[in-house]
């Protein structure tokens, strides 16, 4: 059956309906395209459009269609152009005439505005748990790991000493800033459009408000021609991914680096690692080379979505069709990613020894052997030439300047004294930044309080 069927006089030719369907794809909608058809015959009803004897057995029935489906009893057929086509199919092939009732007042543009804005929406709420999911992670292994000093890089160089603590918590910092995205859209997204028709809404007198409240959305869209050809929620909800999967990609790039024999500050757990078909010493990032590659794809998504909508008129046109393959592949990827990501980080062993070897050898203290001589009256830029030299010595000599002796120090600035070993000490360079935001310990420390303090507060709006 064609919902549009009596203008036309044949039968849409077969490859042409296949290029046509989308049942492939939202087909998975069903559970959303059900919920949005019972409150539609439910408002219809109570607004006297339809009877109240049809109202309840176009509701009995799509619950039993549902249940149907759900269980398996009921297959849902890849022939029908779409999910609405096959649901209303289906309902009117057992209720009869009351199942032709149902969209009264309504068209398949509003309908599907509103199911992907529900589908969207409980798949936010998932994406959201994933990502909480991560951040405690990230949090458990920061606090445990506060005080492990290891070297912070500009450029890939060794630059200044931090704890692997205050790194990790870098990325928790972004993950929180992208549950707020995240909540942001959704709040964008959640109006009903259902009523604004196939663009100028109809002459039935409906009771949008009540739909939307019955679906549990905040409201309703204010305009019939946006309301049906707004897919600005698809664009902002794939930018919010693809900016998820950057910090992923960012992430796994570390990890990658991480595990490398060149640095090996950690090992990830043989669950979470593959081997070669030819090396037997090798132990390969596949997990985190996956997630930066697949970061790469949800771009894409993000491109598709954008270039399709660029050039459309007002209302609806059938290109709008391919936002769900492209918003559905990146809400895919993401959690799939997440899935794999989440307890890679939580079962990877840390290295803190060769953490704080490397930072050690890096002069990545050099910044605070200035700090030293600016404290005892030395204009920082004749400080930061003093200490260049010393370096440079250091280097020459195959020292640091915690093994560098005091005579050479002095030889540079007699300003050094004894207490020069205790100022690079890297513990005490780390612990003296307390600046707010810096690497100190209690820094880090408190960094971890106030995300699980959002967190907390974040799983407390979902109760």
């Amino acid at each position: 059956m064609k919902l549009w069927e009596g203008r036309f006089r044949k039968e849409l030719d077969k490859k042409t309906n296949d290029f046509n369907s989308s049942i492939s794809f939202d087909s998975r909608m069903f559970r959303e395209d059900i919920a949005g058809s019972m409150a539609h015959a439910a408002m219809l009803a109570k607004q006297g459009i339809i009877s109240g004897e049809d109202a309840k057995a176009i509701r009995d029935g799509l619950s039993d269609i549902l249940a149907d489906i759900e269980s398996g009893k009921l297959e849902i057929d890849m022939n029908a152009e779409d999910i609405h086509t096959f649901v209303e199919a289906e309902l009117t092939a057992r209720i009869g005439d009351a199942g032709k009732r149902l969209h009264t007042g309504r068209s398949r543009n509003d309908q599907v505005a509103l199911d992907i804005r529900l589908y969207l929406k409980n798949q936010c709420a998932a994406l959201r748990k994933q990502l909480i999911g991560l951040i405690e992670v990230l949090c458990d292994k920061a606090e445990k790991y506060s005080d492990a000093v290891m070297p912070g890089y500009t450029h890939l160089q060794r630059a200044q000493p931090i704890t692997f603590g205050h790194h990790l918590m870098a990325y928790v910092e972004m993950f929180l800033r992208d549950l707020s995205r995240l909540d942001d859209a959704c709040k964008r997204m959640d109006v009903s459009p259902l009523g604004s028709g196939a663009l100028a809404s109809t002459t039935y007198p409906l009771d949008r408000e009540a739909v939307a409240g019955e679906l549990g959305l905040a409201g309703v869209t204010n305009n019939s021609l946006d309301g049906v050809s707004d897919r600005d929620f698809a664009i902002e909800l794939a930018g919010v991914i693809s900016i998820i999967m950057v910090h992923l990609s960012r992430f796994s790039e570390e990890i990658i680096l991480w595990c490398s024999w060149e640095f090996k500050f950690i090992e990830l757990d043989d669950a979470f690692s593959t081997g070669s078909s030819i090396m037997p010493q090798k132990k390969n990032p596949d997990i985190a080379e996956l997630v930066r590659g697949k970061s790469g794809r949800v771009f894409g998504d993000l491109m598709a979505l954008l270039a399709v909508m660029k050039g459309l008129p007002l209302a609806y046109n059938k290109d709008m069709q391919e936002d769900k393959e492209a918003i559905f592949d990146a809400f895919d990827t993401v959690s799939m990613c997440l899935t794999a990501f989440t307890p890679m980080v939580k079962t990877m062993k840390v290295n803190t020894e060769n953490m704080r070897k490397a930072a050690a050898g890096g002069f990545i203290n050099a910044t605070d052997c200035a700090d030293y001589l600016v404290g005892k009256g030395l204009p920082f830029r004749d400080a930061y030439k003093a200490t260049g030299t010393l370096v440079a010595l250091c280097i020459d000599r195959g020292l640091t300047l915690e093994t560098l002796p005091l005579e050479d120090y002095k030889s540079v600035c007699g300003l050094f004294g004894e207490d020069v070993y205790e100022a690079i000490s890297l513990d005490r360079c780390v612990a003296m930044r307390k600046v707010y935001g810096g690497p100190a310990p209690e820094n880090v420390r408190g960094q971890v309080s106030r995300a699980r303090a959002i967190v907390e507060k974040l799983k407390d709006l979902e109760k």
